[in-house]
Protein backbone atom coordinates (compact mmCIF):
# COMPACT_ATOMS: atom_id res chain seq x y z
CA UNK A 1 0.00 0.00 0.00
CA UNK A 2 2.80 2.15 1.30
CA UNK A 3 4.59 1.58 -2.24
CA UNK A 4 1.23 2.18 -4.19
CA UNK A 5 1.44 5.69 -2.77
CA UNK A 6 4.66 6.40 -2.94
CA UNK A 7 4.95 5.34 -6.48
CA UNK A 8 1.98 7.97 -7.66
CA UNK A 9 3.42 10.85 -6.30
CA UNK A 10 5.30 11.70 -9.95
CA UNK A 11 2.06 11.36 -11.28
CA UNK A 12 0.05 13.15 -8.87
CA UNK A 13 3.07 16.02 -9.34
CA UNK A 14 3.09 16.53 -13.25
CA UNK A 15 -0.54 16.42 -12.96
CA UNK A 16 -0.92 20.07 -11.24
CA UNK A 17 -1.44 22.86 -12.36
CA UNK A 18 1.73 25.36 -13.09
CA UNK A 19 0.44 27.71 -10.57
CA UNK A 20 0.74 24.80 -8.13
CA UNK A 21 3.43 23.52 -8.47
CA UNK A 22 5.63 26.86 -8.24
CA UNK A 23 4.00 27.51 -4.92
CA UNK A 24 5.21 24.62 -3.60
CA UNK A 25 8.69 25.52 -5.12
CA UNK A 26 8.04 29.33 -3.54
CA UNK A 27 7.22 27.78 0.04
CA UNK A 28 9.80 25.52 -0.25
CA UNK A 29 12.96 28.04 -1.27
CA UNK A 30 11.25 30.80 0.91
CA UNK A 31 11.58 28.03 3.81
CA UNK A 32 15.01 26.93 3.05
CA UNK A 33 16.09 30.20 3.02
CA UNK A 34 15.20 31.52 6.02
CA UNK A 35 16.63 27.99 7.84
CA UNK A 36 20.32 29.14 5.71
CA UNK A 37 20.16 32.30 6.62
CA UNK A 38 19.36 31.82 10.71
CA UNK A 39 22.36 29.10 10.58
CA UNK A 40 24.75 31.72 8.19
CA UNK A 41 25.07 33.74 11.11
CA UNK A 42 25.93 31.13 13.64
CA UNK A 43 28.50 29.82 11.01
CA UNK A 44 29.52 33.25 10.55
CA UNK A 45 30.78 33.47 14.20
CA UNK A 46 31.99 29.76 14.12
CA UNK A 47 34.53 31.11 11.31
CA UNK A 48 35.35 34.39 12.95
CA UNK A 49 36.18 32.54 15.97
CA UNK A 50 37.92 29.96 14.33
CA UNK A 51 39.84 32.52 12.64
CA UNK A 52 40.67 34.98 16.21
CA UNK A 53 41.58 31.86 17.96
CA UNK A 54 38.43 31.84 20.20
CA UNK A 55 35.72 29.59 20.39
CA UNK A 56 32.13 30.92 18.89
CA UNK A 57 28.60 30.12 20.35
CA UNK A 58 28.91 26.75 22.03
CA UNK A 59 26.50 26.89 24.79
CA UNK A 60 22.96 26.95 23.32
CA UNK A 61 22.06 23.06 22.36
CA UNK A 62 19.94 21.82 19.81
CA UNK A 63 17.61 18.96 21.14
CA UNK A 64 20.56 18.47 23.55
CA UNK A 65 23.22 17.67 20.96
CA UNK A 66 25.45 19.61 18.89
CA UNK A 67 26.69 23.04 20.89
CA UNK A 68 26.01 25.96 19.78
CA UNK A 69 23.77 24.95 16.94
CA UNK A 70 20.46 26.51 19.04
CA UNK A 71 21.90 29.70 19.39
CA UNK A 72 19.96 31.31 16.26
CA UNK A 73 16.96 29.79 17.84
CA UNK A 74 17.77 31.47 20.83
CA UNK A 75 18.31 34.93 18.94
CA UNK A 76 14.79 34.64 17.00
CA UNK A 77 13.11 34.35 20.49
CA UNK A 78 15.08 37.08 22.65
CA UNK A 79 14.49 39.08 19.34
CA UNK A 80 10.56 38.45 19.03
CA UNK A 81 10.07 39.32 22.77
CA UNK A 82 11.82 43.13 22.66
CA UNK A 83 9.16 45.79 22.18
CA UNK A 84 9.07 47.64 18.66
CA UNK A 85 9.62 51.25 18.94
CA UNK A 86 8.39 53.33 16.89
CA UNK A 87 9.56 56.93 17.38
CA UNK A 88 6.80 59.72 18.29
CA UNK A 89 7.86 61.65 15.46
CA UNK A 90 8.31 59.32 12.19
CA UNK A 91 6.17 58.82 9.26
CA UNK A 92 4.70 55.48 10.73
CA UNK A 93 3.73 53.61 7.43
CA UNK A 94 7.07 53.61 6.36
CA UNK A 95 8.78 53.42 9.05
CA UNK A 96 7.31 50.19 9.43
CA UNK A 97 6.72 49.10 5.17
CA UNK A 98 11.31 49.82 4.98
CA UNK A 99 12.31 46.59 6.26
CA UNK A 100 9.89 44.92 4.24
CA UNK A 101 10.91 46.75 1.03
CA UNK A 102 14.74 45.90 2.08
CA UNK A 103 13.57 41.88 2.67
CA UNK A 104 11.29 41.32 -0.64
CA UNK A 105 13.98 41.37 -3.17
CA UNK A 106 16.44 39.14 -2.03
CA UNK A 107 13.72 36.71 -1.38
CA UNK A 108 12.00 37.55 -5.09
CA UNK A 109 15.04 37.43 -7.22
CA UNK A 110 15.55 33.44 -6.40
CA UNK A 111 12.68 33.16 -8.99
CA UNK A 112 14.60 32.95 -11.69
CA UNK A 113 17.29 31.40 -10.33
CA UNK A 114 18.17 28.04 -12.22
CA UNK A 115 18.90 25.51 -9.06
CA UNK A 116 19.52 22.63 -11.70
CA UNK A 117 18.90 21.85 -15.35
CA UNK A 118 14.96 20.96 -14.83
CA UNK A 119 14.11 23.88 -12.05
CA UNK A 120 13.82 27.24 -12.42
CA UNK A 121 10.58 28.54 -10.59
CA UNK A 122 9.92 31.06 -13.36
CA UNK A 123 11.71 31.12 -16.61
CA UNK A 124 12.03 34.38 -17.75
CA UNK A 125 13.60 34.89 -20.39
CA UNK A 126 14.70 38.23 -19.60
CA UNK A 127 15.48 37.40 -15.95
CA UNK A 128 19.17 39.29 -15.88
CA UNK A 129 16.66 41.96 -16.15
CA UNK A 130 14.59 40.89 -13.74
CA UNK A 131 17.64 40.05 -11.32
CA UNK A 132 19.13 44.00 -11.86
CA UNK A 133 15.67 45.60 -11.33
CA UNK A 134 14.96 43.70 -8.09
CA UNK A 135 18.61 43.85 -6.86
CA UNK A 136 18.03 47.72 -7.36
CA UNK A 137 15.27 47.83 -5.46
CA UNK A 138 16.74 47.05 -1.78
CA UNK A 139 17.82 50.88 -1.69
CA UNK A 140 14.56 52.15 -1.33
CA UNK A 141 14.13 50.24 1.80
CA UNK A 142 17.11 52.00 3.25
CA UNK A 143 16.31 55.87 2.07
CA UNK A 144 13.16 55.36 3.48
CA UNK A 145 14.04 53.53 6.66
CA UNK A 146 16.67 56.51 7.32
CA UNK A 147 14.18 58.90 6.15
CA UNK A 148 11.04 57.92 7.78
CA UNK A 149 12.44 57.76 11.06
CA UNK A 150 12.79 61.14 11.51
CA UNK A 151 16.46 61.20 12.87
CA UNK A 152 19.41 62.67 11.65
CA UNK A 153 21.80 60.14 12.51
CA UNK A 154 19.18 57.20 10.37
CA UNK A 155 18.76 59.96 7.75
CA UNK A 156 23.24 60.39 7.81
CA UNK A 157 23.45 57.06 7.58
CA UNK A 158 20.69 56.23 4.71
CA UNK A 159 22.20 58.65 2.33
CA UNK A 160 25.36 57.69 3.25
CA UNK A 161 24.69 54.38 2.19
CA UNK A 162 22.06 55.08 -0.66
CA UNK A 163 25.20 56.60 -2.30
CA UNK A 164 27.76 53.36 -1.73
CA UNK A 165 25.12 51.19 -3.09
CA UNK A 166 24.01 53.69 -6.18
CA UNK A 167 27.90 53.89 -7.14
CA UNK A 168 28.46 49.81 -7.10
CA UNK A 169 25.67 48.87 -8.72
CA UNK A 170 26.71 50.89 -11.45
CA UNK A 171 29.94 48.25 -11.52
CA UNK A 172 27.81 45.37 -11.03
CA UNK A 173 25.63 46.05 -14.36
CA UNK A 174 28.04 47.18 -16.45
CA UNK A 175 29.65 43.82 -15.30
CA UNK A 176 26.72 41.89 -16.35
CA UNK A 177 26.93 43.63 -19.70
CA UNK A 178 29.91 41.44 -20.38
CA UNK A 179 28.31 38.44 -19.00
CA UNK A 180 25.43 39.21 -21.78
CA UNK A 181 27.99 39.86 -24.46
CA UNK A 182 29.54 36.26 -23.76
CA UNK A 183 26.19 34.52 -23.07
CA UNK A 184 24.11 36.26 -25.77
CA UNK A 185 21.13 35.93 -23.73
CA UNK A 186 19.64 37.39 -20.38
CA UNK A 187 17.79 33.79 -19.81
CA UNK A 188 19.81 32.98 -16.56
CA UNK A 189 19.52 29.29 -17.31
CA UNK A 190 20.65 29.89 -21.18
CA UNK A 191 23.71 31.83 -19.33
CA UNK A 192 24.99 28.67 -17.44
CA UNK A 193 24.52 26.39 -20.28
CA UNK A 194 26.53 28.82 -22.50
CA UNK A 195 29.22 27.94 -19.83
CA UNK A 196 29.40 23.76 -20.96
CA UNK A 197 32.85 22.64 -21.43
CA UNK A 198 34.56 22.51 -17.89
CA UNK A 199 36.55 24.43 -15.53
CA UNK A 200 38.30 26.60 -17.70
CA UNK A 201 34.86 27.33 -20.10
CA UNK A 202 33.32 28.64 -17.27
CA UNK A 203 32.67 32.81 -17.27
CA UNK A 204 35.57 33.52 -14.60
CA UNK A 205 38.53 32.45 -17.04
CA UNK A 206 37.19 34.85 -19.75
CA UNK A 207 35.82 37.84 -17.82
CA UNK A 208 38.02 37.67 -14.75
CA UNK A 209 38.19 41.30 -13.98
CA UNK A 210 34.10 41.50 -14.44
CA UNK A 211 34.30 38.72 -11.71
CA UNK A 212 35.91 40.76 -9.59
CA UNK A 213 34.24 43.83 -10.17
CA UNK A 214 30.71 41.94 -9.86
CA UNK A 215 31.62 40.35 -6.29
CA UNK A 216 33.75 43.57 -4.57
CA UNK A 217 30.71 45.51 -5.60
CA UNK A 218 28.35 42.51 -3.92
CA UNK A 219 30.06 43.09 -0.84
CA UNK A 220 29.51 46.71 -0.55
CA UNK A 221 25.90 45.91 -1.95
CA UNK A 222 25.41 44.18 1.29
CA UNK A 223 26.92 46.92 3.49
CA UNK A 224 29.55 43.69 4.14
CA UNK A 225 32.77 44.06 6.02
CA UNK A 226 35.13 46.27 4.48
CA UNK A 227 32.22 48.40 3.43
CA UNK A 228 30.10 48.82 6.62
CA UNK A 229 31.06 51.88 6.88
CA UNK A 230 27.35 52.79 6.67
CA UNK A 231 26.50 51.28 9.84
CA UNK A 232 30.16 52.58 11.32
CA UNK A 233 28.79 52.67 15.10
CA UNK A 234 31.44 54.63 15.92
CA UNK A 235 30.88 57.18 13.11
CA UNK A 236 26.91 57.46 12.78
CA UNK A 237 25.43 55.16 16.02
CA UNK A 238 24.61 52.15 13.71
CA UNK A 239 23.78 53.53 10.57
CA UNK A 240 20.09 53.84 8.64
CA UNK A 241 18.53 51.38 11.01
CA UNK A 242 19.35 52.98 14.66
CA UNK A 243 15.42 53.72 15.70
CA UNK A 244 14.82 49.71 14.67
CA UNK A 245 14.59 47.39 17.74
CA UNK A 246 13.02 44.15 17.77
CA UNK A 247 11.55 42.42 14.63
CA UNK A 248 11.88 45.00 13.03
CA UNK A 249 15.58 45.05 13.44
CA UNK A 250 15.73 41.72 12.66
CA UNK A 251 14.26 41.96 9.55
CA UNK A 252 16.78 43.97 8.19
CA UNK A 253 19.37 41.83 10.14
CA UNK A 254 17.70 39.35 7.91
CA UNK A 255 17.61 40.55 4.36
CA UNK A 256 21.61 41.47 4.87
CA UNK A 257 22.23 37.61 5.30
CA UNK A 258 19.99 36.42 2.70
CA UNK A 259 21.51 38.94 0.45
CA UNK A 260 25.02 37.15 1.03
CA UNK A 261 23.32 34.39 -0.04
CA UNK A 262 21.88 36.25 -3.16
CA UNK A 263 24.82 37.71 -4.24
CA UNK A 264 27.01 34.61 -3.85
CA UNK A 265 24.01 32.73 -6.02
CA UNK A 266 24.22 34.87 -8.83
CA UNK A 267 27.90 34.72 -8.67
CA UNK A 268 28.24 31.10 -9.13
CA UNK A 269 25.45 31.21 -11.70
CA UNK A 270 26.85 34.24 -13.96
CA UNK A 271 31.05 33.11 -13.45
CA UNK A 272 31.30 29.64 -11.86
CA UNK A 273 28.52 27.51 -13.95
CA UNK A 274 25.76 27.11 -11.93
CA UNK A 275 25.00 23.73 -11.75
CA UNK A 276 27.75 22.47 -14.46
CA UNK A 277 30.39 20.28 -13.07
CA UNK A 278 33.98 21.18 -13.19
CA UNK A 279 34.82 17.93 -14.33
CA UNK A 280 31.93 18.87 -17.70
CA UNK A 281 34.15 17.47 -20.53
CA UNK A 282 37.01 15.69 -18.83
CA UNK A 283 35.13 12.74 -17.51
CA UNK A 284 32.18 10.97 -19.86
CA UNK A 285 29.29 12.36 -19.40
CA UNK A 286 27.64 8.81 -17.61
CA UNK A 287 30.23 9.18 -14.52
CA UNK A 288 27.98 10.88 -11.62
CA UNK A 289 31.13 13.84 -10.78
CA UNK A 290 30.39 15.00 -14.18
CA UNK A 291 26.23 15.67 -14.16
CA UNK A 292 25.13 18.70 -13.30
CA UNK A 293 23.23 19.23 -10.53
CA UNK A 294 22.40 21.44 -7.36
CA UNK A 295 24.92 20.09 -5.38
CA UNK A 296 27.53 21.87 -7.46
CA UNK A 297 25.67 24.73 -7.28
CA UNK A 298 25.58 24.71 -3.93
CA UNK A 299 28.89 24.09 -3.14
CA UNK A 300 29.92 27.07 -5.25
CA UNK A 301 27.64 29.09 -2.77
CA UNK A 302 29.61 27.73 -0.16
CA UNK A 303 32.68 28.73 -0.99
CA UNK A 304 31.78 32.21 -2.02
CA UNK A 305 29.94 32.54 1.32
CA UNK A 306 32.75 31.76 2.84
CA UNK A 307 34.64 34.69 1.34
CA UNK A 308 32.18 36.79 3.13
CA UNK A 309 33.05 36.09 6.63
CA UNK A 310 37.14 35.78 5.94
CA UNK A 311 36.46 39.06 4.84
CA UNK A 312 34.92 40.55 7.66
CA UNK A 313 37.57 38.64 9.84
CA UNK A 314 40.81 40.28 8.02
CA UNK A 315 40.05 43.56 6.39
CA UNK A 316 39.71 46.88 8.50
CA UNK A 317 36.44 49.06 7.75
CA UNK A 318 37.91 51.20 4.36
CA UNK A 319 36.99 55.52 4.92
CA UNK A 320 34.04 56.71 3.20
CA UNK A 321 35.99 58.69 0.78
CA UNK A 322 37.91 55.27 -0.06
CA UNK A 323 35.03 53.62 -0.88
CA UNK A 324 33.82 56.24 -3.20
CA UNK A 325 36.66 56.45 -4.99
CA UNK A 326 37.10 52.80 -5.35
CA UNK A 327 33.70 52.37 -7.14
CA UNK A 328 33.29 55.78 -9.61
CA UNK A 329 37.11 55.73 -10.32
CA UNK A 330 38.50 52.23 -9.93
CA UNK A 331 35.90 49.53 -10.88
CA UNK A 332 33.79 51.22 -13.20
CA UNK A 333 36.59 52.44 -15.73
CA UNK A 334 37.61 48.63 -15.36
CA UNK A 335 34.21 47.37 -16.32
CA UNK A 336 34.18 49.76 -19.59
CA UNK A 337 37.86 48.77 -20.31
CA UNK A 338 37.10 44.62 -20.32
CA UNK A 339 33.94 45.32 -21.97
CA UNK A 340 36.13 47.05 -24.79
CA UNK A 341 38.28 44.02 -24.90
CA UNK A 342 35.41 41.69 -24.78
CA UNK A 343 34.28 43.06 -27.62
CA UNK A 344 37.25 43.03 -29.76
CA UNK A 345 37.80 39.25 -28.65
CA UNK A 346 34.15 38.53 -30.06
CA UNK A 347 35.25 40.44 -33.72
CA UNK A 348 38.41 38.91 -34.07
CA UNK A 349 36.77 35.24 -32.63
CA UNK A 350 39.14 34.42 -29.85
CA UNK A 351 38.78 32.74 -26.57
CA UNK A 352 34.99 31.53 -26.17
CA UNK A 353 33.97 33.00 -29.33
CA UNK A 354 36.29 31.17 -31.71
CA UNK A 355 33.71 28.27 -32.99
CA UNK A 356 31.36 31.20 -33.65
Amino acid sequence: MTHSVFSSLPTLWSELPDIARSTVWIVVVTICLILCVAYLTLWERKVIGWMQLRRGPNRVRLFGLFPGAGQPFADVFKLLMKEIIVPTSANKLLFRLAPAIALVPAFATWAVIPLSPDLTIARVDAGLLYVLSLTSAGVYGVILAGWAANSKYAFLGAMRSAAQIVAYEIAMGFALVGVLMAAGSLNLGTIVRAQHGGLVAWNWFWLFPLLMVYFISGVAETNRAPFDVAEGESEIVAGFHVEYSGMAFALFFLAEYANMILISALTAVFFFGGWLSPFDGYLSAENLLAQPSFGWLALKIFLLLFLFLWFRATFPRYRYDQIMRLGWKVLIPVTLVWITVEGLMYYFRVGPWHAG
